[in-house]
């Protein structure tokens, strides 16, 4: 007994032919469309992940030494997202430390940042 039902490529639409478990006609259409549906899915954590490796360049870049004083209006300039960080840190004086992956900054003034580099262990 043989099926009528016609079998479709979820990416192409062409029919399929061979096995009954088969859902794509190639190995490209196999690709293309499992590319399709992870764009669609970590498009946010790419944005994301965007943001967080630009303000990490622009720490890195700001601070060639350990630690560095910058204004804020300079951060700020630079393109730097204040909203968007990895984690943060309170010092045995109570300070907060704000970091993208290794780079970090605290807030000394209005418009005075300190630039530090964290001791990866």
């Amino acid at each position: 007994m043989t099926s009528s039902i016609t079998r479709l490529c979820l990416d192409c639409g062409r029919p399929l032919h061979g096995r009954i478990d088969k859902k794509f006609c190639d190995d490209h259409c196999r690709s293309s469309y499992n590319n399709k549906i992870k764009a669609e899915n970590n498009g946010m954590i790419k944005s994301v992940n965007l943001i967080l490796k630009r303000n990490r360049d622009i720490l890195q870049k700001l601070n060639p030494e350990e630690k560095t004083k910058v204004s804020g209006s300079k951060l700020m300039a630079s393109g730097f997202n204040l909203n968007y960080h990895t984690h943060s840190y309170v010092d045995q004086e109570g300070d907060t430390y704000t970091f993208c992956y290794e780079y970090g900054y605290r807030q000394l003034a209005p418009d005075e940042f300190l630039l530090v580099k964290s001791v990866l262990k």
